[in-house]
């Protein structure tokens, strides 16, 4: 509607809207109690008002983004009945093919991008679809709903600190039906209104009666406003009441039943209210004509829900990455005789690929002018400017969410993550969501997003908290692609691929490696991801190692040729996806393996190796396969002990010695 006066028939298409969320929403109850919805529906009965009241306020090409309580949203955002029933019921005709349900409706055509089982997890990525409209200067705003319980979580603030600092078009909707599962909202937080925290920000905070659709509406109007004319991101906060539990057959002991009552008196019901209010206003009838309507709709969703077929088995394991018809055709030229570090090579990366597609652009902290942590964007912002290389507060979970809500939103943003260990502070925004999204909502919205982070012992006392390798972590999520080079030419070649791929990229660079040189030539060229390169040629053993250590197998190797040992070194380069075929080659034709690795042998990256080499190469190993890896102790301070933490030259040498000699 998006104008400040009402009419009659405005009145009328808001008590539609709500009445589709409630009839859908009871009819969600009718067949959970049949056993027809396979997990948890949360339920969003008594708060109407709000969604319609917000959504009716947005333009088409607007965007939100929602909750696990997100049927409202999406169907006050026009989302359709039938796709979305047939998704709580489980079939491929649903929104997500059945891959999402309840919690992950999405619908990126109508500006729905998707609700969120995470409490909180939304929030950051709201910053992200809120930027992508000022850096395309489309005017186009953003809403994120989330419930009292999600201004409780650490994202809640990074979101809003970040949106207030950039100015972002976003409106932050909270939704405070005063429970945050079974705790009432006196007992878990601290002031008496959620919205008295946006002067802590910097921005607006107010204050509705989350049960008047027009006072939300009105208050939406000025958000949206000041959203659309740069004045920053807007609080509100929606007073209303979840009048079922939180979820479908929630037996609610929590809360006592004259409560409940108390909440579902026609001077507090939101339908019912603005029914009051227009039984003044228009004729029985009409309202009467809408209620046999929305029935109607209602009655025909179940219906096509119920006649869709389940997804094909065979289904499961796909969406979990898009294709990117660019790696298909590469090229790879010699390295050449210029000589660069891998920190230059990154840097050259990077610029090349934001002169190529403007849509690429790069924040994290301090890479404007400092240049980053370990200098690789350094000049950068010179050449782009501060729109494009994007100074952010230190805010892990934030700077990642943002990343993923550009992302989804068709830019392309590379997430610089100071050091590895940090990573952990967003690990939500890393694994539940920017991995999680394409599939999750069945393959309909890509996210072509990287995130670097400097890994492995720097070698300078950095100690536990600064100098993990953690790529073994990152290997174990679905919808993730990890890579690490070894080469300032792999470097390169890797990082321009991994900014063209439609997927989450995991990029780790190892810190001490930054000043390491090597030819890379001046022509364009990408290295595509998942496939293997063989470092040196060999005959007696095949040495599989990543990272650093692929340095450290380099050297042991040349090193042992004085004593007649010829040693094939592999460097996967990615680990996922593992181009195990390249490394079975090499292993079939010396039959026997070791593999190095700095993070720690426990579950880590090289017992995923080994496994995979076994299964391949079984009957051509002529002994079992060894591992050098990082010990199972945090990183130490001291560097005598550092050292002795990791693999080492000399290491790699004597196992290999009593490997070729049958010694073990």
């Amino acid at each position: 509607m998006n104008k400040t006066k009402l009419t009659n028939n405005d009145f009328l298409s808001m008590l539609k809207t709500m009445l589709r969320i409630r009839l859908f929403e009871e009819e969600v109850i009718n067949l959970s109690r049949q056993g027809l919805l396979g997990g948890a529906a949360h339920l969003y009965i008594g708060e109407e008002a709000i969604a319609t009241g917000v959504c009716s306020a947005l333009r088409k090409e607007d965007v939100i983004i929602s909750t696990h309580r997100g049927h409202g949203h999406c169907i006050a955002k026009g989302g359709d009945l039938n796709l979305m029933m047939a998704e709580l019921l489980g079939r491929v005709t649903g929104y997500c093919k059945g891959k999402g349900g309840s919690m992950h409706i999405a619908d990126y055509d109508l500006g729905i991008c998707g609700a969120n089982g995470i409490v909180g997890g939304g929030l950051p990525i709201s910053v992200g679809l809120g930027l992508t409209s000022k850096l395309k200067n489309t005017h186009e705003v953003a809403v994120c709903f989330f419930g009292d319980g999600a201004s409780n979580e650490g994202s809640f603030h990074e979101a809003l600190n970040m949106a207030s600092v950039w100015k972002v078009p976003t409106i932050y909707i909270c939704e405070n039906n005063q429970y945050a599962i079974s705790t009432h909202v006196s007992r878990s937080t601290s002031v008496e209104n959620i919205a008295d925290r946006a002067a802590a920000y910097g921005i607006q905070g107010i204050v509705v009666d989350g049960n008047d659709v027009e006072a939300v509406y009105k208050a939406a109007i000025t958000a949206i406003e000041n959203a659309r004319s740069n004045k920053g991101p807007t609080l509100i906060e929606c007073k209303t009441y979840r009048i079922e539990g939180h979820y479908a057959g929630d037996p609610c002991v929590y809360r006592n039943k004259a409560e409940v009552k108390n909440w579902r008196k026609e001077d507090k019901d939101p339908i019912m209210r603005l029914e009051a209010k227009l039984k003044e206003l228009v004729t029985a009838e009409k309202i009467e004509a809408i209620h046999a309507e929305v029935a109607k709709e209602i009655e025909e969703a179940v219906a096509f829900a119920k006649a869709s077929p389940y997804p094909s088995i065979d289904s499961v394991e796909t969406d979990v990455f898009t294709n990117d018809p660019e790696m298909k055709e590469v090229s790879s030229p010699p390295a050449g005789d210029r000589i660069i570090t891998i920190r230059e090579a990154l840097n050259e990366a990077i610029s090349e690929e934001m002169s190529r597609d403007e849509r690429v652009f790069l924040l994290g902290e301090d890479v404007g002018k400092h240049g980053g942590a370990f200098q690789v964007s350094k000049g950068l912002v010179d050449k782009f400017g501060p729109e494009r290389v994007r100074d952010t507060p230190i805010s892990e979970a934030a700077i990642m969410g943002c990343g993923t809500g550009a992302a989804i939103r068709g830019l392309r943003p590379i997430v610089e993550i100071q050091y590895i260990d940090f990573t952990t502070v967003a690990m939500d925004q890393i694994v539940n969501q920017a991995a999680k999204l394409h599939y999750m909502f069945g393959g309909k919205i890509n996210v072509p997003l990287v995130l670097r982070a400097p890994g492995g012992t720097g070698g300078r006392g950095n100690a536990a908290q600064h100098s993990q390798s953690l790529e073994a972590w990152f290997m174990h999520v679905p919808g993730l692609k990890v890579v690490m080079p070894s080469n300032p030419y792999d470097a390169k070649g890797l990082l321009k691929a991994a900014i063209r791929d439609d997927n989450p990229v995991v990029f780790v660079e190892h810190k001490v490696q930054y000043n390491s040189k090597g030819p890379v030539p001046t022509e364009e060229y990408i290295i595509p991801l998942g496939v293997a390169d063989i470092k040196r040629d060999g005959q007696d053993i095949t040495v599989v190692a990543t990272g650093r250590m692929v340095e450290f197998s380099l050297q042991a190797a040349e090193k042992l040729t004085e004593e007649g040992i010829d040693v094939e070194v592999v460097d996967p380069r990615t680990l996922v996806p593992l181009d195990i075929a390249t490394i079975s080659s090499s292993v079939k034709k010396t039959g026997r393996v070791l593999v190095v690795t700095e993070d720690c042998k426990t579950a880590g990256v090289s017992a995923e190796l080994s496994a995979s080499i076994i299964e391949e190469c079984f009957d051509d190993l002529d002994l079992p396969i060894h591992r050098l890896s990082g010990l199972n102790t945090p990183i130490p301070y001291a560097p005598i002990l550092e050292r002795a933490s990791v693999p080492s030259v000399e290491g790699i040498m004597e196992t290999i010695r009593k490997m070729t000699q049958n010694q073990i």
